[in-house]
């Protein structure tokens, strides 16, 4: 594949969706539960407690997941979304202990599109 038909760094993006949402309750765990599991069907992945990104070909891509976050919200609670690029992702440094881990990839199919 010539270099050019390459996603760059600066086109690939993650989505990352960090929120602190009330458990006082069963009604607020019930609402915590939806929303989380919501967001593993729509191919999140965790990375933290509370933490969960994805990646996407581009930021046009992302749009529609936006829309369907905000309009899954639960009704009380701090969410938050934050974009950033690929290269961004990759500066990232990751430590389980002391020791350094390797960040996600983005999946290879995603060069498909």
């Amino acid at each position: 594949m010539p270099r050019g038909d390459l996603p760059s760094g600066y086109k690939i993006m993650w989505l990352f969706v960090l929120f602190d949402l009330p458990m006082d309750d069963r009604k607020a765990r019930r609402e915590y539960t939806r929303f989380r599991k919501r967001l593993l069907e729509m191919g999140f992945c965790q990375l933290q407690y509370s933490v969960y990104a994805r990646p996407f070909p581009s930021e046009e891509a992302m749009h529609p997941y936006r829309q369907e976050i905000r309009a899954n919200l639960p009704p009380k609670g701090a969410v938050r979304l934050l974009p950033v690029t690929d290269r961004q992702f990759g500066k990232m440094e990751n430590y389980v202990g002391k020791i350094r881990q390797e960040n996600e990839k983005a999946p290879r199919q995603l060069m498909l599109f």
